[in-house]
C-alpha cells in the first residue's frame, strides 16, 4: 500500500510571494505617485507657473473649485480643469524662457 501523500503548500506559498512582489513593484509606487499628484494639485495658487498636459506653459490667474484660468500670454487665457496640470514649475521659469 502506498502511503497517502499530504498536499503541498508550496504552490500557495509561491502565489503569495508573487502577490507581495506585485504589490511592491506596481501598486505601491502608483499609489505614492497619485498622492503626490493630488497634493501638488491641491496646493496650486494664483501666480504659480504650470505646464498643462498638452504642453502649454502659463501662469495661474484664477482658481474656482476644480477649474483654473491659465494666462498663456498677455491677452490669452485658458480655462482648464485642475487635473489638466501636469506639473508646477519653479518661479521665474517663464521669464527665463522668454529671455532666450
Amino acid at each position: 500500500m502506498d502511503p497517502v501523500q499530504q498536499p503541498s503548500l508550496f504552490p500557495l506559498f509561491v502565489l503569495g510571494i508573487f502577490f507581495i512582489f506585485m504589490y511592491f513593484l506596481a501598486i505601491r509606487p502608483q499609489n505614492k505617485e497619485r498622492k503626490q499628484r493630488e497634493a501638488m494639485i491641491s496646493a496650486l495658487e494664483k501666480g504659480d507657473e504650470v505646464i498643462v498636459a498638452s504642453g502649454i506653459l502659463g501662469t495661474i490667474k484664477d482658481i474656482k473649485g476644480n477649474f483654473i484660468v491659465v494666462t498663456v500670454s498677455n491677452q490669452f487665457d485658458l480655462k482648464l480643469q485642475k487635473s489638466a496640470v501636469a506639473s508646477k514649475l519653479p518661479k521665474g521659469t517663464l521669464k527665463s524662457i522668454d529671455n532666450q
